[in-house]
């Protein structure tokens, strides 16, 4: 791997909110949606934030119906650096939590419907 490219990565994942989302993927695919809820953030900024996340090349992204889902990429974890940093790091129980409830709340195909409402209100 080229500095370059280890460089990207790393001023990606040097901001908090970009490592939570990394994290949170590492842990199961996730959509906009329940990125929002979890986060408490607006769509745009999640957005935004896994626009950087692909660029680095450290997330997936898939169209399901009307929903994306993004993912952690695969390839990223093997990357010595990206396991470095991982070892230290583990994602908040809070994070967790809400994660589990959004997995829950799809899987009842009411996660996005909540979202909607709350990010608009």
């Amino acid at each position: 791997m080229n500095m370059k490219k280890i460089l990207k990565i790393l001023d990606t994942l040097s901001e908090e909110t970009r490592m939570r989302v990394f994290l949170l993927l590492i842990n199961g695919d996730l959509c906009v949606c329940e990125l929002v809820n979890i986060l408490n953030m607006k769509q745009a900024r999640i957005s935004h934030i896994m626009k950087k996340l692909n660029d680095a090349g450290l997330a997936n992204s898939k169209r399901d119906g009307k929903w994306i889902i993004y993912s952690a990429k695969p390839e990223a974890l093997k990357l010595g650096v990206v396991k470095s940093i991982l070892d230290d790091l583990k994602i908040s129980m809070s994070d967790l939590k809400k994660m589990r409830k959004c997995k829950n709340d799809r899987i009842k195909e009411t996660c996005c419907k909540q979202v909607v409402r709350y990010a608009h209100g």
